[in-house]
């Protein structure tokens, strides 16, 4: 007991302990705030009244992991779907912390979201406990987390955002605690944290270098010939599970077209490719950045933050290298980490530029911001001057010109949304029966119509009624000139149409029983005649 009372007061560890209950409390404190400014709470959040669609696949496949092991109908785009089990484009290791919460509390609408929660809340304490920052660096931290407003919002969606952002930032704490103190379960620890992202999301690759260097550094030759072993592990295992788990989405998850130019055009045609996308692509990434300047353009605001958290990172490591070469000192851990992050930054734009959609894959550059705060407080300036320009910055992009509700707004519940989700979820549960045996199967799929025309134009569909589809089903998310072109010969038992729309009038025609119906959506049966209702 002496010893340990001894170990307590000399290390200050109830210091340390403050610290980290407070850092603890910051994400419910910024959720709790953001909701009462807005004459909200946290339990008023409500996913069916959210405008992000990815949502709804995520949510449903997680409902059917916790209550079959794997949903019972095919998850998919224009009725594709994955060569085993049922998921859907995206790796099932994405949502593997929602997983292990619904097998042990449930899931329900609020799940996903009191995960986000807890999730940062660990990811914050762990960052403290191992790292030990100072009270002026938590006073940055805190600053910038609080200005970075997406933070809050990821937390409060369905989104797997903040899973990956929890995991970078214990992955940090943990590269740093190792470079202060050198443990071989420490090194093992950060592989497997950077190989489950890469899992996740394959531009998380860029992660798993610092370990790889770690490890080279330690160990030689020993330790490069083991990294590119764990590289080609992980990469394999991401390749088996994207051909096998993943259904095939509408257009390709990323592009390689600057890679096939080499085959196509030979060396220098494919040089010339190469760069001549870098400059087109390079040229609408600015014009974004300068859109979300001036209007708050989502996208824009996003790639003007990237911009700026990189030039710092930039910055800072080229500074640093100078000082410590000057003074002839070994490398700093925090410039260790800096400059890998940095390195990070730069490698995520070129994947950017050349493998996504500028506007869909802005998204991606949220999670690199955020780890980026946690690094930046962590930097050794005097006056903070970098970090009073970046909380500028994001008070500027991410509050003053959060002009679009689409991307910002938090979806609270509404009575009339409410009573539709409920009404339709007991129609549903009484018309609607999964079949157990030989799946997963069709029997238990529901094609949801992006859009359809109707006699008063084009017309979205309401996709949050999806919500109330039984546990375990699968949804289809189908154009509607794939599903007319195809009327006679899909696969899918149920559709869920717009009333009015083509596709309504092709279920009528053909007789399929209308199991339940109102002002947003019709909900048929192809394998039975009339209606039920």
């Amino acid at each position: 007991m002496e010893r340990f009372v001894g170990w307590w007061k000399k290390e200050n560890r109830y210091k340390l302990l403050v610290k980290a209950v407070l850092m603890g409390l910051l994400p419910l404190l910024c959720c709790v705030v953001t909701c009462a400014a807005q004459g909200k709470a946290i339990w008023d959040v409500y996913l069916p009244n959210s405008e992000w669609n990815d949502e709804l696949f995520y949510f449903k496949q997680v409902e059917g992991i916790v209550h079959f092991g794997y949903p019972q109908g095919y998850f998919g785009f224009n009725e594709s779907h994955a060569l085993r089990l049922s998921f859907a484009a995206w790796s099932p290791v994405l949502v593997f912390p929602w997983i292990l919460w619904g097998l042990l509390f449930g899931w329900n609408l609020m799940s996903p979201i009191l995960c986000n929660v807890v999730l940062m809340t660990a990811a914050m304490v762990l960052f403290v406990c191992l790292v030990k920052p100072s009270w002026k660096q938590l006073g940055v931290l805190t600053l910038l987390f609080c200005l970075y407003t997406h933070f809050v919002r990821y937390m409060l969606s369905g989104m797997p955002e903040i899973i990956c952002m929890s995991l970078l930032i214990i992955f940090y704490g943990l590269a740093l605690n190792y470079l202060n103190r050198e443990r071989i379960y420490k090194l093992v620890l950060l592989f497997v944290l950077s190989g489950v992202l890469t899992l996740m999301r394959p531009y998380m690759l860029l992660f798993m270098l610092l370990p790889v260097y770690l490890w080279v550094r330690r160990s030689g030759l020993k330790g490069l010939f083991g990294s590119l072993f764990v590289l080609a592990a992980v990469g394999g295992s991401y390749a088996l599970i994207k051909h096998y788990l993943g259904a095939e989405y509408f257009t390709p998850l990323f592009f390689t077209d600057w890679i096939t130019a080499f085959f196509e055009r030979g060396f220098f045609g494919g040089l010339r490719y190469f760069f001549s996308k870098l400059y087109w692509m390079g040229t609408d990434f600015l014009r974004y950045t300068i859109q979300g300047f001036r209007s708050g353009m989502a996208a824009g605001t996003a790639f003007g933050g990237y911009l700026l958290m990189m030039a710092v990172l930039l910055w800072q490591t080229g500074a640093d290298f100078l000082k410590q070469r000057r003074e002839k000192k070994e490398k700093e851990p925090v410039f260790i980490i800096e400059a890998h992050l940095a390195l990070c930054f730069v490698g995520m734009q070129f994947a950017l530029l050349l493998m996504y959609k500028l506007t869909e894959g802005s998204k991606h550059l949220l999670t690199f911001i955020g780890v980026g705060i946690f690094v930046v407080s962590l930097m050794r300036t005097r006056f903070y001057k970098k970090a009073a320009l970046l909380g500028t910055a994001f008070a500027f992009f991410y509050t003053y010109m959060a002009v679009e509700p689409y991307d910002y707004q938090i979806p609270y519940v509404t009575e009339e949304r409410q009573v539709q989700i409920e009404t339709w979820r007991q129609e549903l549960a009484k018309q609607v029966q999964l079949e157990r045996e030989e799946t997963p199967s069709f029997e238990n799929v529901a094609i949801w119509l992006l859009y359809d025309n109707t006699q008063e134009g084009t017309v979205g569909d309401t996709w949050q009624i999806l919500y109330a589809l039984p546990e375990g089903m699968g949804i289809s998310c189908c154009y509607p000139e794939y599903v007319t072109e195809n009327f006679q010969s899909l696969k899918s038992r149920y559709i869920a149409a717009i009333p009015g729309g083509e596709v309504a009038r092709l279920c009528e025609e053909a007789g399929y029983a209308l199991l339940y119906s109102d002002q947003d959506m019709a909900f048929y049966d192809r394998m039975q005649q009339g209606a039920y209702f």
